[in-house]
């Protein structure tokens, strides 16, 4: 079974970890080694804080991801880290017309995707991380995150 540590620095609601196990499960479904991932909630502040710092990019952003690089002859599992602004997660949800729930998990599975090296900078990465997210997501019995409301 993957580790996930789970971190809560947020007052807003959140998943319970179970559900973070199931998503992150399902994402690194298929690999041969458990790994082991951080996911840490934040606020809106935490959040524009590393998005400026590490993107600079101002304001929230929904999810950041932190891959690790193991030194040279270190063998480790740890996959890295995932920062999550939970009410960012419910405003979206609210103005997609999304269950919040569905869209915990399709930015879980994000930002784990995004841990192991998929991308979305060009159209053609873009679109081989946005079929993986949804071939996941299906297993999950998740409708697919990417169609407008009234096409599903």
């Amino acid at each position: 079974m993957n580790l996930i540590e789970l971190q809560v620095a947020t007052e807003a609601e959140h998943p319970e970890p179970a559900r973070f196990q199931v998503w992150v499960d399902a994402a690194l479904a298929g690999r041969e080694v458990d790994s082991e991932i951080v996911i840490r909630l934040v606020d809106e502040t935490e959040s524009a804080e590393l998005n400026g710092q590490y993107r600079q990019k101002a304001g929230p952003t929904n999810i950041l991801s932190f891959p690790f690089e193991a030194p040279p002859g270190v063998e480790m599992d740890l996959l890295g880290d995932l920062v999550v602004c939970a009410p960012l997660i419910a405003r979206e949800a609210a103005e997609q017309g999304k269950s919040v729930e569905h869209h915990w998990a399709h930015i879980t599975v994000h930002g784990v995707l995004h841990l192991l090296g998929y991308d979305h900078v060009d159209e053609l990465e873009a679109e081989q991380m946005e079929a993986l997210e949804i071939e996941i997501l299906e297993k999950l019995d998740i409708a697919n995150p990417y169609m407008e409301e009234h096409e599903r």
